[in-house]
């Protein structure tokens, strides 16, 4: 709890100077209530309620137990830049207690919709939170909701949060422009970015320096998997460009790439990445399949295990605010050194076993 108090102490308390309860307390137990599995307030309250004995030595609680009212109205008023900057604190200082290494490798970015966190009337346009990901330590490093539902806005946004000396910045073809890699390469980082029809000079002279290798005789590297019983063959060919950087006014830009990809029956599928290193082709196939763990790795336990997509949190900052505690949740369970259970196992073990509560809570200290 003390290392907790420490990185959420000075998240600005919105309410009014009479509010009953202590901030801190409230969101300590919003992030215990998610780490056994709470997916609402109203999940939030009862926990509060039948679990009270855990903390009767740790929190004060002057006025009680809050009500889903009160978890309610605390995650609706809460600046959500405010509870961002806290959560990284926290994930600094957790990282550390827990000797989690500093993020290197692959960080992919990628927004997900709250699908269900929509203001009335706006079913069509879900708030999106864009998120870095560390592969390597499998966890969310920040967080940052699009403004006006723009992702790669809030890509950029997210950028200026990260130190990215030794990393490489893995993203789709939304965030394949040159701002995006301006910063990147600002920061310290590399990129690998996927380059559709959105930018039609920048594709046309790719698949041009690409046709041109191969037919001096430049062969792809393949490799063949057959994960969850689908079988599927890769090749990737990576080209060094000289010009396309000063032609297109492209930082940073030092080579070109394809994968094709054939699964099955199914026809072959070829896609194209502009790339700031002249990356072997087997680091390439590596590094853009590391880039998909974000979505296995944190949008469906997100899904799945934490129900964001069916959570119904809709007014004011609430949708973002939540979004952000069940990342730290899920940065928590992840962290317990037990890879033999999945993290739902891990949350309802929690739930059901107080001695393994404390075990993940002690990674916070």
């Amino acid at each position: 709890m003390d290392r907790f108090s420490e990185c959420f102490e000075d998240l600005p308390d919105p309410r009014a100077d009479n509010a009953l309860h202590d901030l801190t307390e409230l969101l300590f137990i919003a992030l215990m209530a998610v780490l056994c599995g709470a997916t609402s307030c109203t999940d939030m309250a009862l926990f509060a309620r039948l679990k009270a004995y855990l903390w009767q030595d740790v929190l004060v609680l002057k006025h009680g137990l809050p009500s889903h009212d009160t978890f309610s109205r605390v995650f609706r008023m809460l600046d959500p830049k405010a509870f961002e900057a806290a959560f990284r604190r926290f994930m600094e200082a957790f990282a550390e207690g827990a000797k989690i290494a500093r993020p290197r490798g692959v960080i992919a970015l990628d927004g997900k919709a709250l699908r269900r966190g929509y203001e009335r009337g706006k079913s069509h346009m879900p708030p999106v939170m864009v998120t870095a990901w560390a592969a390597q330590t499998r966890m969310a490093l920040a967080n940052v909701l699009a403004p006006n539902n723009n992702e790669a806005a809030g890509a950029l946004q997210l950028l200026e949060l990260l130190q990215l000396k030794g990393c490489v910045v893995t993203a789709d073809a939304l965030h394949c422009h040159r701002e995006m890699a301006k910063q990147i390469v600002a920061r310290g980082g590399d990129y690998v970015l996927a380059v559709k029809e959105n930018q039609p000079a920048l594709l046309a002279d790719a698949r041009a320096a690409i046709a041109a290798a191969a037919r001096k005789g430049k062969k792809p590297v393949a490799t063949t998997d057959a994960d969850h019983g689908r079988k599927e063959k890769r090749s990737a060919l990576v080209v060094p460009v000289k010009d396309m950087e000063a032609r297109h006014n492209f930082p940073g830009l030092k080579a070109v790439a394809r994968i094709t990809s054939k699964r099955g029956k199914d026809k072959a599928v070829e896609r194209y990445f502009l790339l700031s290193q002249n990356y072997s082709r087997t680091q390439l196939l590596s590094i853009v399949r590391t880039h998909w763990t974000i979505e296995n790795g944190l949008h469906w336990p997100l899904d799945v295990i934490l129900d964001e997509d069916l959570a119904r949190n809709r007014k004011d900052n609430g949708p973002a605010n939540l979004a952000v505690l069940r990342r730290l949740a899920l940065n928590v369970a992840r962290a317990h050194p037990d890879t033999k259970i999945s993290l739902r196992l891990k949350l309802k073990r929690a739930g059901w076993n107080d001695a393994f509560f404390f075990e993940l809570l002690g990674h916070m200290r």
